[in-house]
């Protein structure tokens, strides 16, 4: 009997005395305090304005034609059966891909070699980032003096080349050939970020893969296309995805370096001259709308197909 009183007593002076209800309540609190304001931010400047825009996507909405009304799916099928619109698509969808494609490859390869550990190495990236952080207009600016027909820089290069043999106009006059030099710059603008996305994951690859497929005889391309691009397939999968929504959004560039030109329009250019140009909200809500669901369908099969769940 007094055993079991020692053995009640000792549980007693070992268990830990229970905190106040104020306290364990502020303690819940604290968690949903903290992200309180960024919720508020959230879904202030983005999930309202989302759905004011789907609701008003299917109402008629015009000052020039008051009153507000309901419309259906008029709006859609107006910007489905518009050649403005089409043209714009098509010239967004050779954004795309010239910009995916290219940016992607040049992150992949500027990634490789900053991997590496040379000498002036952080410098480098802090200046290889000065492109992704300018504003898109700044860079139009800055291209549109690279090429100006008139004392352009590209024409200086080719004619001291002797490749031309007299200063020619590159934007505006052929069709592809605008659309190239115009995603040139947003590849210019985007490939920064894309190179340090794949470098966060390259550094997180061990080092003793490679020292093993070394021994093995395995030469620097098959390590980099047997450990180097499977390991980074999630980062890689990143780049792609801003690519693509920045390409898809594209449009300070277009308009700064080729105005509201037809060959060079993005589809993002349309959203703004229906809106603002025009004064046909609705429709400008639809194509918005349409936008960012193509944008959400891209970024997903992007994912589903590049990215892979990697563990080491």
């Amino acid at each position: 009997m007094s055993q079991r009183v020692a053995s009640v007593e000792t549980e007693k002076q070992h268990k830990p005395e229970p905190q106040p209800r104020r306290r364990r309540r502020r303690i819940q609190i604290l968690p949903y305090a903290l992200i309180t304001p960024l919720m508020i931010f959230i879904v202030g400047l983005a999930l309202v304005p989302a759905g004011f825009t789907v609701i008003q996507s299917f109402f008629t909405v015009n000052p020039m034609d008051p009153p507000t009304r309901f419309s259906g799916l008029d709006n859609f099928t107006s910007l489905l059966n518009d050649a403005t619109i089409l043209s714009s698509a098509s010239n967004t969808v050779i954004y795309l891909v010239v910009g995916v494609l290219v940016s992607t490859v040049l992150g992949i390869f500027m990634a490789v070699i900053l991997h590496r550990n040379f000498r002036g190495r952080s410098i480098v990236i802090a200046v290889m980032i000065l492109p992704w952080a300018l504003p898109g207009v700044v860079e139009g600016l800055v291209w549109g003096g690279i090429y100006d027909p008139n004392s352009g820089l590209l024409n200086s290069v080719l004619s001291s080349l002797h490749l031309i043999d007299h200063y020619q106009v590159f934007v505006g006059q052929d069709h592809l050939l605008t659309i190239i030099l115009i995603e040139l710059v947003q590849v210019w603008q985007m490939t920064p970020l894309s190179a340090l996305l794949i470098l966060a994951v390259l550094q997180v690859i061990p080092s003793e893969l490679y020292e093993a497929a070394r021994i093995d005889g395995c030469s620097t391309w098959k390590a980099f296309c047997r450990i180097t691009l499977p390991l980074a397939r999630a980062g890689i999968a990143i780049a792609m995805v801003q690519a693509s929504v920045a390409t898809l959004n594209v449009f300070d560039q277009p308009y700064v370096l080729n105005g509201a030109a037809s060959n060079g329009a993005s589809i993002m250019m349309q959203a703004y001259f229906i809106s603002f140009q025009n004064l046909n909200f609705g429709q400008g809500y639809a194509l918005s709308l349409l936008i960012t669901i193509v944008t959400m369908a891209i970024s997903l099969l992007v994912v589903r197909t590049v990215y892979r769940k990697v563990e080491f």
